[in-house]
């Protein structure tokens, strides 16, 4: 296992090892992070990564295959234009963690802070904590999955992405429904929470949340809710 510890390496070199394939297939331990900034970002090739401790903004940006293991919690941006790979994390994330991202696998063990998942492009994220507001604003595709409740404006202008909700959204936004539960719906949630290696959860408890696609061409009877 090759260690890097932050205390007295850079960031830089971390992630300019992580970009080559020198690491492929490799554990890396990433030790002292002291919640410095895009610890572990750009990772190109397959391989593991653990973070020990907490970490600033920008962690695990534009991941591409690694699996990257936060033993802590995550600032603001985490897991942003994220492309494959994982990433999870023990504690909780800040705001708008996986924006844009367009795939891979997100778990967030504790809470994540206002518009996670905002503008989602093919991600799956599931939070076993709650949600704060804005949540999923303009999500394309991709699911979200959330243990607990969500802040205001769930699902503001949501496109095609879907939303698994056990607790209480405390608003809607614009288009955003609530959809039936269909089997197809609990068998895709199954097959999600076995992938994020969540246990025990009852998905009858689960409602989902969709567009209701009025927004999608220009209505002038819509017009307050452009």
């Amino acid at each position: 296992m090759n260690t890097f510890d932050l205390a007295n390496e850079s960031v830089r070199q971390l992630n300019q090892t992580l970009h080559s394939n020198q690491c492929k297939d490799a554990e890396i331990a990433v030790i002292n992070p002291g919640g410095k900034h895009s610890i572990a970002v750009g990772a190109m090739v397959n391989c593991q990564v653990n973070i020990d401790g907490h970490v600033g903004y920008y962690c695990a940006g534009m991941n591409q295959q690694a699996d990257i293991v936060i033993n802590g919690n995550a600032g603001p941006g985490l897991a942003e234009n994220m492309m494959s790979g994982t990433v999870r994390v023990k504690g909780n994330a800040s705001q708008y963690c996986a924006a844009t991202a367009h795939g891979g696998l997100l778990v967030v063990e504790g809470d994540a802070a206002a518009r996670c998942g905002i503008s989602m492009k093919g991600i799956d994220i599931v939070v076993q904590g709650s949600i704060g507001h804005m949540s999923a604003f303009m999500a394309q595709t991709g699911r979200l999955v959330v243990f607990g409740d969500a802040g205001d404006a769930l699902g503001d202008s949501i496109y095609e992405a879907r939303i698994y909700l056990q607790g209480q959204p405390k608003s809607l936004g614009s288009d955003c429904i609530e959809k039936p539960m269909n089997d197809e719906h609990k068998q895709e949630l199954g097959e999600l929470l076995a992938r994020a290696n969540s246990t025990g959860v009852d998905i009858s408890n689960f409602r989902r949340y969709g567009s209701a696609r009025e927004l999608y061409n220009f209505k002038v009877d819509n017009l307050s809710a452009y």
